[in-house]
């Protein structure tokens, strides 16, 4: 079966310095994928490859087996990939329900999609705030929202670039059921975080990137039970 996702032997940076060598990713249908690795070793960099916002030097990026290599990030958006980005990035001077229907887009014919509605319903504390500015917002609601912007595009894909970072515990707890009820819907989800309890219990694969190389890629019982990879590669 033809992977819905590849990330295939990709080198790319900033400027003149080098993030990413030969990378490697994939993600199938119906597949939750988490990206582990110290913090600069090149995950947010993947993100931004995939998503069109940085320039490919080597390698490629396919999309149900096609290249969507050199595409602008709006047309990646459209084939159906959902970001949620680090740093949540929701429009401050923007209601939240001004920020849901900002990017929306339809379902394809036939799928239940996501509406403001279905959001608010699945995250009810964003919909006693749905009047709010972005920026009125705590951090853990922002990153509901972040989500929710996402999901609004009715994506095939759900990318989140730090899923729970700087979140209360409460706060995480909600958003990683949030993800377990997604993945038990069908959603095929890219997660980075640095809580590897929960992504153990969520994903079914896992792929470490070091020094923008993918140096190891498994099953959630082979993670666990290799302790010296954690200490070699996640700093755990």
């Amino acid at each position: 079966m033809t992977p819905l996702l590849e990330v295939r032997g990709v080198a790319t940076g900033y400027g003149q310095s080098q993030v990413l060598f030969d990378m490697d990713l994939t993600v199938g249908e119906g597949q939750c994928v988490s990206l582990q690795g110290r913090n600069g070793m090149g995950k947010s960099t993947t993100v931004k490859a995939i998503m069109g916002l940085l320039p490919l030097w080597q390698g490629d990026i396919l999309w149900r087996g096609k290249s969507i290599k050199g595409q602008a990030p709006h047309q990646i958006a459209q084939l159906g990939i959902g970001l949620t980005p680090e740093g949540r990035q929701v429009f401050p001077n923007l209601s939240v329900t001004e920020n849901l229907v900002a990017t929306a887009r339809p379902a394809a014919k036939g799928i239940r999609g996501w509406t403001a509605d279905r959001v608010f319903a699945f995250f009810p504390s964003l919909a006693a705030r749905r009047r709010n500015f972005g920026n009125q917002l705590s951090g853990g609601e922002q990153q509901m929202l972040a989500i929710s912007r996402a999901l609004m595009t009715n994506p095939t894909l759900l990318i989140l670039d730090e899923a729970t970072e700087g979140l209360s515990p409460l706060i995480r707890q909600e958003i990683w059921k949030a993800l377990d009820t997604l993945r038990a819907e069908g959603m095929s989800i890219l997660v980075i975080d640095k809580n590897i309890g929960p992504l153990l219990r969520l994903c079914d694969w896992h792929t470490i990137v070091e020094k923008g190389h993918r140096v190891w890629e498994g099953n959630s019982q082979s993670l666990a039970a290799d302790q010296a990879l954690h200490r070699r590669y996640l700093g755990a």
